[in-house]
């Protein structure tokens, strides 16, 4: 059986929590660049080019991308024939966070009471995710999500009898009310199926796939490719002053559900889609 040691974790966390929220994904940074070359607008192109330049800065200073560096969400793989020694997995990775956040200098954001609204100091607790698998892996993917785009987010309970129709209209809906305010170009993740918590939950996990993976699904890689053209055709683009670039990327999770049931999830994330793996 594998032994896995809780400072071993803390340590990993802590050093991920600071790189994810300095430097861009590369995949991200290709989409962008590409983008720039494809865009019509030019004023699209200038903001991109700037978000660019953001990056190469926050990198060569070693400062963050954004000023929100978000809540932190895991999403843990446990092998079943791994033990952990030292303490708990839940522990180690707010340790790492507590850690990565104060010595990085990364604003801490998170409050204690959603009514209250103390600060907790050092931008824990993370949300986590735990899933336990075969083998006698530890993998821990973590996410920075900021507010702006998680605050445009939606989740509706739609009739079956509404049907993939339905299921567009509500994500292209989302969309549109979210318009500027999600700081696009967007990654756009979406959860089907499930219930009302199941299918939040699918849609950020949803983001956190590589951006240049292409649904298993044939189905629902074709649905991803008609979404990303039906969003960008509706012009709002780079930071909502137009264009043909809103969305980057459509990633589409879907889990059984009821027969009487059709939960929806949209769960944008800004042009600062960050999140990095942990192998252990």
């Amino acid at each position: 059986m594998k032994k896995v040691y809780y400072e071993e974790i803390v340590k990993r966390v802590k050093d991920k929590s600071i790189e994810m929220n300095i430097n861009m994904d590369k995949e991200l940074k290709t989409l962008l660049e590409r983008s720039i070359k494809e865009e019509d607008s030019s004023l699209a192109k200038e903001i991109m080019k700037d978000i660019l330049l953001n990056q190469e800065i926050a990198q060569k200073e070693g400062i963050p991308l954004c000023q929100d560096t978000g809540i932190v969400v895991a999403f843990v793989n446990i092998g079943q024939d791994l033990t952990v020694y030292g303490g708990n997995v839940t522990d180690a990775i707010n340790e790492g966070v507590s850690r990565g956040y104060k010595e990085g200098y990364l604003r801490k954001s998170i409050v204690e009471c959603p009514l209250r609204r103390k600060n907790t100091k050092d931008n824990t607790p993370a949300i986590i995710y735990y899933d336990i698998v075969e083998g006698e892996q530890l993998s821990i993917t973590l996410a920075a999500k900021g507010f702006g785009s998680e605050n445009m987010s939606a989740v509706k309970m739609l009739k079956p009898s509404e049907g993939i129709e339905g299921v567009k209209k509500f994500i292209l809906e989302t969309i549109k009310n979210a318009g500027g305010n999600c700081c696009p170009p967007i990654v756009v993740g979406v959860g089907i199926g499930g219930t009302f918590d199941k299918a939040a939950q699918i849609s950020k996990k949803a983001l956190v796939r590589d951006l240049s993976d292409k649904n298993k699904d044939p189905y629902l890689r074709e649905l991803e490719e008609e979404l990303i053209q039906e969003i960008n055709r509706l012009g709002i683009g780079p930071q909502g002053f137009g264009g043909k670039t809103t969305a980057l990327a459509v990633k589409i999770e879907t889990h059984p559900t009821h027969i009487a049931g059709l939960p929806v999830a949209v769960n944008i994330n800004c042009h600062a889609s960050r999140h990095v793996k942990i192998i252990l």
